[in-house]
């Protein structure tokens, strides 16, 4: 049994501190809301009279909203490390167990909550498992069991919570060496695309352009959007852009590629927009509006296209 996994056992039934205090009590207006988003009918939920028939002394919220009365918002505070799933956290980060996934959810409900219940929250490290191989990395599986109770006391929910924490890179599916991964996916091609990848393999960033009416539009198409005319022509871009959205990817993993994995849509600065990956930055620095340069990369004999690199850095 290693160090780490004792500590971790160590810690299984304690708390993150103090009890949890829901801001609000159970109210009818954030019930309606949440019937409402889901299209739940049941008139128990909305209508007093009917709750009453049904056997409850008034308004009753839905069993699944049960985490809502806890929930602290957007500036919730970071759990304790002084004990439960906060200290579990610092020490799984610390030896290198950096990543989390969630894996699943389990909730049981003692009875449902009417309008006035004030709910109070306790949660506790249930268990940690020993370490375990899994296809996103070697890692310790953690649950954590959050207990509701009434303002009474009377427990009225449990919520199990369980996470992976893994060590990035260690996993199953991790990225091979350069020279050991499959070619880059080939992109689907038509007889009305084909030429721009073409261009490409020339060394060329081509955007197609109306003759009728003179759009620029990209993909390419074999008609314009404005005027519907069949003719056209190309214009050479700059490569010059600007990141007009992105996202960073981090899983599923395709072994031709890095991780993380920037993927940008650049609008050039002739109008048009392109989607491709961005390289040669740091993930975290990625940000709406930087300025970037297109760079013609030939992966392989049959596949140029274009990857983006902030304007400045050094091919």
């Amino acid at each position: 049994m290693s160090d780490l996994y004792e500590q971790l056992q160590a810690l299984v039934g304690s708390t993150s501190g103090e009890a949890t205090v829901g801001p609000d009590p159970v109210n009818a207006p954030m019930i309606r809301h949440m019937v409402e988003a889901l299209g739940d009918a049941n008139p128990v939920y909305v209508d007093e009279a009917a709750a009453k028939a049904a056997g409850f002394d008034g308004i009753v919220a839905p069993a699944t909203m049960l985490q809502t009365w806890s929930m602290g918002g957007l500036h919730r505070k970071a759990p304790s490390p002084n004990g439960g799933w906060g200290a579990a956290l610092v020490l799984l980060d610390g030896a290198g167990f950096t990543s989390t996934v969630a894996v699943n959810c389990e909730q049981e409900y003692v009875r449902y909550l009417q309008t006035g219940d004030r709910v109070t929250v306790t949660g506790l490290l249930e268990s940690v498992s020993e370490e375990k191989a899994t296809g996103l990395g070697v890692g310790h599986f953690v649950t954590t069991k959050d207990e509701y109770r009434d303002q009474d006391g009377e427990l009225v929910g449990t919520h199990r919570f369980r996470v992976l924490k893994f060590k990035p890179g260690t996993g199953r599916n991790a990225t091979p060496a350069k020279e050991d991964r499959p070619l880059r996916p080939r992109p689907p091609t038509t007889l009305d695309t084909q030429w721009w990848f073409d261009a490409c393999k020339e060394g060329r960033l081509l955007i197609q352009r109306c003759t009728a009416c003179g759009t620029l539009r990209h993909p390419p198409g074999p008609a314009c959007a404005s005027c519907h005319s069949f003719d056209w022509d190309t214009v050479e871009a700059s490569g010059k852009g600007t990141v007009y959205s992105f996202v960073v990817t981090h899983h599923p993993q395709a072994p031709a590629f890095d991780y993380p994995l920037p993927i940008v849509l650049v609008e050039l600065e002739e109008g048009t927009r392109l989607v491709s990956n961005l390289v040669d930055v740091d993930p975290d620095d990625v940000e709406i509006g930087m300025p970037v340069i297109a760079e013609l990369v030939a992966f392989d004999d049959e596949l140029t296209i274009p990857q983006f690199r902030p304007q400045g850095s050094k091919a």
